[in-house]
């Protein structure tokens, strides 16, 4: 018991010395950046009942559409579609679930 307690003096050093060098943030906290599954959400929510092609989906996201900007994107709505938040009603189509 005592180690762990020394252990954890020994953290709050260091979290004390750490915060002592990192300056001060001052003024807003920066803005969120979206991450591609909240551009790509976003695009079906405007369109709910479109089922899109990946190639569209990325016209529609002003993205690139070259083959490996294309593939990856299948990838994300591949674990879209795992998690639930897309249907697949077609081959190569998605959709928002409702």
């Amino acid at each position: 018991m005592a180690e762990t307690e020394a252990r954890l003096a020994d953290l709050a050093a260091s979290r004390e010395v750490i915060a002592d060098l990192v300056p001060a943030r001052e003024g807003p906290e920066p803005a969120e950046v979206p991450t591609i599954y909240q551009d790509i959400m976003n695009a079906f929510s405007k369109h709910p009942e479109k089922v899109f092609r990946t190639r569209e989906l990325h016209e529609l996201i002003a993205m690139p559409t070259d083959g490996a900007f294309v593939n990856l994107t299948r990838i994300y709505l591949g674990r879209l579609t795992l998690q639930g938040f897309l249907t697949q009603p077609g081959r190569g189509g998605h959709q928002k679930r409702t």
